[in-house]
């Protein structure tokens, strides 16, 4: 379990300057700029608030500042009825950056169809943006983003406030209710969504946000998200990599004439069974399967993931992520990437068991950092020599009691109007389609709760929204999903 949510973790380790840390933003601040944008071809005009709001400490004292920028439509009459999405990102480290100015925000960073880097880098009016059914507002946890802690407190005795899966929780379901208040936001329904680690962080705040600070919702949505602390060790996680290993190979047509001649959405359900059916129970046997199923099972492996049998049977069927995206394209010359497996490296030597860069990644930064920069500054006039963290300092990272899945699960079971959905692109390495598909599974055992549970998969990686049609149908999903939890006016919550 943990080594998925270790894989899971959206963030690259950046040293910073220690020049560049000790900058200071006032932990309470606002810039408020008008817009407008288009979206399916209506014209929405909009505020734009980006600003700092304090975390205060149980003595009223501001320890840190959280960086946000708000986006509430202008033209709407009746508040109380609009939905407010909270979106946050993940890392843990990450900033909010990726879904803000790539998925659901009203602008949208210059790259290709595909998801690229081009250039000039730069930005323009997002045509899908969910800006035109509700507000959102994007979050910075500490050290991400332009967030940082206060002035002339103990940086390192506050590690333990912000750095770990439960005190990152515990005080953004303060914050958030501050900025509920603030904004006025009581009365509207109200969503979550996270990606990546930021599905566990959201997970643990629908309940705490409902125990802690009396705050109930409409919709959790978790895109890519991390195993949330469900248990899947041993043969179960080794096992569950193999779909997202054929929908890589099928990808890079490496998969034998028969497979690669179906479409994607006709070969995963057969490695899907097979996975469930036959994987997991020969696995279980370990060095007691008996060598012909062993043969058998390493042979129908290798014909899913587009790699050899013997390499299979060398791995005792437990075939390791970092092997395959150095494998599956060896002797082409090339790696594949992590996050989102479209993307091929080139490593200084074809030799070896692990890529030597996330080739996504790089290709994410090279596009993103540019583009963020310049949109704060210049489009919504937010001006500061405070380094903005792309990735940030937030280890060591305390792991310890993650039960996030099991808290998504009583939350909703608490409040019946909580509806759920996940978001996977089935290239996606880290946080694969399948271990999604098994965490909405096992969230509820008793099977209760499954008819507000919904899947939706993308033919793209980690971050789907980057590829333009599955930018449109993510949208559009999200939409969807919007309309269909809100309530039937006069519709209690109740069983």
């Amino acid at each position: 379990m943990r080594k998925l949510l270790a894989l899971c973790l959206f963030l690259a380790i950046v040293v910073l300057p220690a020049a560049a840390q000790r900058r200071t933003l006032a932990p309470d601040s606002t810039v408020t700029t008008k817009h407008q944008v288009t979206i399916k071809g209506q014209r929405v005009p909009y505020a734009a608030t980006t600003g700092t709001q304090p975390v205060w400490d149980e003595d009223g004292k501001v320890i840190a500042g959280l960086f946000y920028t708000y986006y509430e439509r202008s033209d709407v009459k009746d508040r109380a009825s609009r939905p407010l999405v909270i979106s946050f990102n993940g890392g843990p480290g990450s900033a909010s950056v990726w879904m803000h100015i790539a998925y659901t925000g009203p602008r949208l960073l210059n790259i290709d169809e595909e998801g690229y880097p081009v250039q000039p880098y730069g930005y323009r009016e997002n045509p899908e943006s969910i800006l035109d059914i509700a507000d959102i507002v994007f979050v910075n946890p500490v050290n991400t983003g332009y967030s940082r802690m206060a002035d002339g407190v103990d940086k390192d005795k506050l590690k333990e406030t912000f750095f770990g899966v439960n005190a990152d929780v515990k005080y953004l379901a303060e914050w958030l209710n501050t900025f509920v208040t603030r904004k006025g936001r009581w009365a509207s329904p109200k969503y979550l969504i996270g990606e990546s680690y930021g599905t566990t962080r959201v997970s643990g705040l629908a309940l705490e946000l409902q125990n802690a600070q009396w705050m109930y919702l409409n919709g959790v949505v978790l895109v890519s998200p991390t195993d949330l602390g469900i248990d899947r060790s041993g043969p179960v996680e080794a096992a569950l990599r193999l779909p997202y290993y054929a929908a890589t190979a099928w990808y890079h047509q490496q998969l034998p004439a028969d497979l690669q001649q179906k479409d994607l959405a006709d070969v995963l359900p057969e490695v899907e069974a097979f996975t469930l059916n036959e994987l997991i129970p020969a696995m279980s046997k370990g060095g007691f399967i008996e060598e012909a199923q062993k043969k058998q099972v390493a042979a129908t492996m290798a014909r899913y993931a587009g790699i050899s049998e013997e390499s299979v049977l060398q791995h005792n069927l437990d075939v390791p992520l970092n092997f395959f995206w150095k494998e599956l394209l060896r002797q082409q010359g090339y790696t594949v990437g992590r996050l989102d497996s479209r993307y091929k490296g080139i490593d200084r030597q074809a030799a070896g068991v692990r890529p030597d860069f996330n080739a996504e990644l790089t290709a994410w930064l090279h596009a993103f950092t540019p583009a963020i920069n310049m949109y704060l500054r210049d489009e919504l006039k937010y001006k500061t020599d405070v380094k903005y963290n792309m990735f940030g300092p937030v280890h060591p990272w305390n792991s310890d009691n993650d039960h996030t899945g099991e808290n998504l699960r009583q939350a909703m079971a608490q409040n019946p109007y909580l509806h759920v959905m996940i978001q996977s692109g089935y290239y996606d390495g880290a946080c694969d389609y399948f271990n999604a598909k098994y965490s909405m599974w096992q969230l509820d055992p008793s099977g209760r709760l499954k008819d507000r549970l919904n899947w939706k998969g993308y033919r793209s990686g980690h971050m789907m929204y980057l590829r333009k049609e599955d930018l449109v149908k993510g949208n559009e999903d999200l939409r969807e999903f919007i309309r269909a939890s809100l309530p039937k006016k006069g519709q209690p919550a109740m069983y």
